[in-house]
């Protein structure tokens, strides 16, 4: 951990990513800790770039929420599915530390690209309402397992707001609601586990500042957007993010 963190390019290039990261999260909402750990895993371990993310991802969909407003008829809404991805990221984060890097990257990076492929060839068909919370237990159930691991657990929650296409900023409010319950859980794991060290804590937080500036920079950005563009910006988005980290697992 300490020759990792101790090189000093870590400390320059980090602000750099989290600046990126957080244009990418102002522009379309989510992909703040794809983008990092895209990046990041690229030098370190990535999850040393998944701690790293934790507090910069808490933060700012905190932001997110207040940003967007209405944030009780979004909770009331999505419970359902924050209650299962709480559990379950929580639980499979424990188990973290036992997996090899290479495994976490390749998992993510296949899930993100079948996922984002197939769904700019044709939405998922939409959700009938009484479905609809069956299906956020479920998706919430396979986030929380594929984020405790990965420190990524949103294809499952685009999938699921694709199918109940939603407008543009109930997509930003459900986002940012979802990503918070997440990233608790995400923290408590690595903190029980060790993967979160008081040093990389301290570094977590102060890239909250690079990133809450490029959330203000991104969110001029989608304020261009309408529905359908901003729809296909996200999932063009975590087709090149799967592809990056499927290439990096198996062509270095």
């Amino acid at each position: 951990m300490e020759q990792i963190l101790g090189i000093d390019w870590i400390y320059w290039l980090a602000p750099f990513v989290f600046l990126g990261a957080g244009t990418v999260k102002g522009a379309i909402g989510i992909g703040l800790p794809t983008t990092v750990i895209s990046i990041l895993s690229q030098f370190v371990d990535p999850r040393i770039a998944i701690a790293l993310g934790v507090m910069p991802m808490l933060l700012s969909n905190v932001w997110q929420m207040y940003r967007e407003g209405n944030g009780a008829a979004t909770i009331r809404r999505f419970w359902p599915f924050g209650a299962a991805l709480f559990c379950c990221l929580f639980l499979s984060s424990l188990f973290a530390a036992d997996f090899e890097p290479t495994t976490l990257m390749l998992v993510t990076g296949i899930s993100i690209v079948i996922f984002a492929g197939t769904s700019l060839i044709k939405l998922p068909p939409p959700l009938p309402p009484k479905w609809e919370i069956p299906a956020m237990i479920a998706a919430g159930a396979a986030g929380g397992l594929m984020g405790g691991l990965t420190g990524l657990w949103s294809p499952p929650l685009v999938i699921l707001l694709l199918a109940l296409r939603l407008e543009k900023t109930d997509y930003i409010r459900a986002f940012g609601f979802l990503l918070v319950i997440g990233a608790i859980p995400l923290l408590g794991g690595y903190v029980v586990n060790g993967l979160m060290t008081q040093e990389l804590f301290v570094i977590s937080m102060i890239m909250v500042v690079p990133t809450l500036m490029g959330f203000a920079i991104g969110e001029k950005v989608r304020g261009k957007m309408d529905t359908g563009r901003y729809q296909k910006a996200v999932l063009v988005f975590f087709l090149l993010m799967g592809l990056n980290l499927v290439r990096k697992v198996w062509f270095g």
